[in-house]
């Protein structure tokens, strides 16, 4: 039970954190939600990494590299460290730059502007509200997994991931933007520290990891996890388009308008790359070393390899701060309900009247009120998927996806002045209509998913390989759906607004001048 004692302490300096950063708040909206646009260059590089790297990024990875190999990091960790970094200085700082100049707290408040339509803002809001929840129920269920199994089950996956949920929902509750950004930054660091610390002391234990290389290579059943054979080609590329999601997350958008100076985003760029590398490469490398040494997990139980590893092959008290490293990005789940709290009480409340009608103060305690109700919902969600679902497979389907497909509308608002509501809302609603198709077909498939390591079925044998189910998701000729659903987009995007009128010359004029926009 010692681990489990060291992760409570870990979640009491947590709650604290976000405790203190109340203390130092202001009453304003734009404090809460942006904590005034204030943050420095080290803060806001921890933190917007913090917010981007999840139970997704360890729990999910090394869960998958348990059943696919170490292909998993090269599928997704190597374009990341380009596409990522690149989107965040093209996109990421004009948003920043528009919205201290307009005053724009989301990515929303900026496209109603820009396209001069109210409902494609509330259409936006609501189909990011329901591909964000996903990602937040991730949250609860990695922090429910490392507490169960870092307590040697003595705490039970319903109440760690109603702590986790207490404690996250506490300090955003709180502390707002301010308390996040801090919290996130202490948990980066945390991991990056003792994870790698972990990743060696792991591998001592187990005799080394050439030894443990040495086994998988001569077993049959594990050999192609040393490889790229449990990853179809078509699925390799098809994640290419993932990292295209980071910037249209709300979370990440609304991080990006917090930084204090443009500068900011330099060291962000920079060594962005490198902290990708430092997480991922520990991840996915213990969950294939873990297919050696904890064979025969199913796909919902493999996402607590790591754990697995740590508890059996470390000291209890090293054990526990090694579980509290890897809860610090279990628990990164707070940014996207702040996040949501923020699109909620400004895209919603405050852009119908409420702001007007109660003040700002109302409309703080609104978002506050938000973010309790959020998190029960996430909780409740996670109780109900425990062992049915992978963390990384979820993430995909249901959050990297649709974002990634959104990416275009984005793009085009910022640099392509011709782009109009018309274009935008045609691949909006191109996105939720391939989204529902691909969760129908998923579903539907379901009685007949291969288990992991198997070939892909035929879903319709009467449309031969149009559509396969793969034992995690649905692919079209074998890509995954994220390809079309992007080019889908780029090509409404572009064919749609090129035959209909373009926006007015005021919108032109304010956010494509003849000079640069500057804060």
């Amino acid at each position: 039970m010692t681990p489990a004692i060291v992760v409570f302490v870990y979640l009491a300096v947590v709650l604290y954190i976000g405790i203190f950063a109340f203390r130092r708040s202001k009453t304003s909206g734009e404090d809460y939600f942006l904590a005034s646009r204030s943050l420095g260059q080290y803060i806001f590089l921890f933190a917007l990494f913090g917010t981007n790297m999840t139970a997704f990024s360890i729990l999910g990875a090394s869960g998958l590299a348990y059943h696919r190999g170490i292909g998993v990091f090269g599928m997704l960790a190597s374009a990341s460290a380009f596409v990522i970094p690149l989107s965040i200085f093209f996109i990421g700082t004009r948003l920043w730059g528009l919205g201290k100049k307009f005053g724009h707290m989301t990515q929303v408040q900026y496209l109603r502007d820009r396209w001069e339509c109210s409902f494609i803002g509330t259409l936006i809001f609501a189909l990011t509200a329901v591909m964000l929840v996903p990602y937040i129920i991730i949250g609860v269920m990695g922090g429910g997994q490392t507490l169960q199994a870092i307590s040697g089950g003595k705490v039970p996956y319903w109440a760690g991931g109603a702590i986790v949920a207490l404690v996250v929902m506490s300090y955003v509750f709180f502390g707002g933007m301010r308390g996040t950004a801090w919290v996130n930054t202490f948990q980066t660091l945390m991991f990056l520290c003792f994870g790698t610390i972990a990743f060696v002391l792991i591998g001592k234990n187990l005799g080394g990891f050439d030894q443990v290389m040495q086994r998988l290579a001569e077993n049959p059943a594990t050999a192609p996890l040393l490889t790229r054979q449990r990853i179809p080609l078509q699925e390799f590329f098809s994640y290419a388009f993932i990292p295209l999601s980071s910037i249209m997350f709300p979370h990440v958008a609304i991080m990006c308008m917090t930084a204090k100076k443009a500068s900011s985003f330099k060291k962000t760029v920079i060594f962005y790359p490198i902290c990708i590398l430092l997480l991922w490469l520990p991840s996915v490398f213990l969950g294939v070393v873990a297919a050696d040494s904890i064979p025969g997990l199913k796909p919902g139980e493999s996402d607590g390899v790591i754990l697995r590893l740590l508890t059996a092959n470390t000291d209890v008290l090293l054990a526990g701060v090694l579980g509290a490293a890897i809860m610090a990005c279990v628990m990164a789940s707070d940014s996207q309900i702040l996040a949501l709290c923020t699109m909620f009480t400004e895209d919603i409340f405050a852009y119908y009247g409420g702001k007007e009608r109660f003040g700002e103060k109302a409309q703080v305690w609104t978002g506050r009120a938000f973010v309790v109700g959020v998190t029960l919902v996430a909780y409740l969600i996670a109780l109900e998927l425990k062992d049915k679902a992978g963390i990384f497979e979820l993430a995909i389907r249901f959050a990297f996806t649709g974002f990634a497909a959104l990416a275009p509308v984005m793009v085009a608002a910022l640099y392509w002045k011709r782009s109009n509501k018309w274009g935008a809302l045609a691949a909006v609603l191109w996105v939720i209509a391939t989204m529902a198709g691909s969760w129908y077909l998923h579903e539907f498939s379901t009685g007949i998913a291969p288990k992991a390591g198997q070939p892909s079925v035929q879903i319709f044998p009467g449309l031969g390989d149009l559509f396969l189910r793969t034992p995690g998701s649905v692919t079209i000729h074998g890509y995954l759906p994220v390809v079309f659903m992007c080019l889908g987009s780029v090509g409404l995007m572009w064919i749609v607004s090129f035959v209909t009128p373009p926006p007015g010359k005021v919108t032109i004029e304010k956010y494509f001048p003849t000079r640069p926009v500057t804060a």
